[in-house]
């Protein structure tokens, strides 16, 4: 990668920046999920060496920012692959899965804790550019998860009847043939929808976590009032 980006290497890689190549990224991963799917071990084999290309890639235009290099990346994920499973490192012990992930979300927190990076609310962390259907399965497990009340403002067209998968799938495939027939985009409505449920159960967990008022302060409000 350092030759391809030096003034005798290729003029389209040496045109490149972290930005025209970060939608390059998204397009391995979404190759890569065909080949699994597929269950092809060759079209695996050759996906994952392109998404490892992108990791090099952005890797030698940090280096040459002097930002950090690829061996960094890969110190920097063991560490956090230690730290993050004291379960198996360390002394920790948790009963299950569930255990394992609510264990990983506290290390996360507390490590983001004091950075710019901290991440208050137990919304925090989903990536802005999901795929809407994604980020709205991320934001409403995370809202179960917080003890938040995650549930949409409107009930499924079919609420007197239990909803098989096929029967889901039908409706999401039916919604989506609709809202095109009226010249509408479903991910740009559901992705409008998404961040109002999200600015909502924000609201509410700022709600839930303000210390409620002493009976002393009550009835201090009360007197100035009057």
């Amino acid at each position: 990668m350092a030759k391809l980006r030096s003034p005798t290497g290729c003029p389209w890689d040496r045109q490149q920046t972290h930005q025209t190549l970060r939608f390059h990224a998204v397009e391995e991963v979404y190759e890569l999920m065909d080949a699994i799917e597929a269950q092809d071990d060759h079209e695996m084999l050759e996906e994952l060496g392109d998404l490892l290309l992108q990791v090099v890639f952005h890797c030698q235009l940090a280096q040459e920012r002097r930002a950090f290099n690829f061996d960094q990346v890969a110190r920097h994920i063991v560490e956090k692959l230690i730290r993050r499973h004291p379960h198996v490192f360390g002394k920790t012990k948790v009963k299950d899965v569930e255990g394992v992930w609510t264990q990983w979300e506290q290390i996360k927190r507390a490590e983001k804790k004091g950075t710019r990076h901290e991440r208050p609310s137990a919304l925090d962390g989903i990536p802005k550019h999901l795929p809407a259907l994604l980020r709205a399965e991320k934001l409403l497990k995370k809202a179960r998860k917080a003890g938040l009340t995650a549930e949409p403002s409107t009930q499924v067209s079919v609420p007197n009847r239990k909803l098989t998968k096929a029967a889901i799938a039908n409706e999401l495939l039916a919604l989506t043939n609709y809202a095109q027939r009226n010249g509408w985009s479903a991910e740009a409505l559901l992705r409008s929808e998404i961040q109002r449920t999200e600015r909502r159960l924000r609201r509410l967990e700022q709600i839930r976590e303000k210390p409620a008022k002493s009976s002393y302060e009550r009835k201090a409000g009360l007197s100035k009032s009057r």
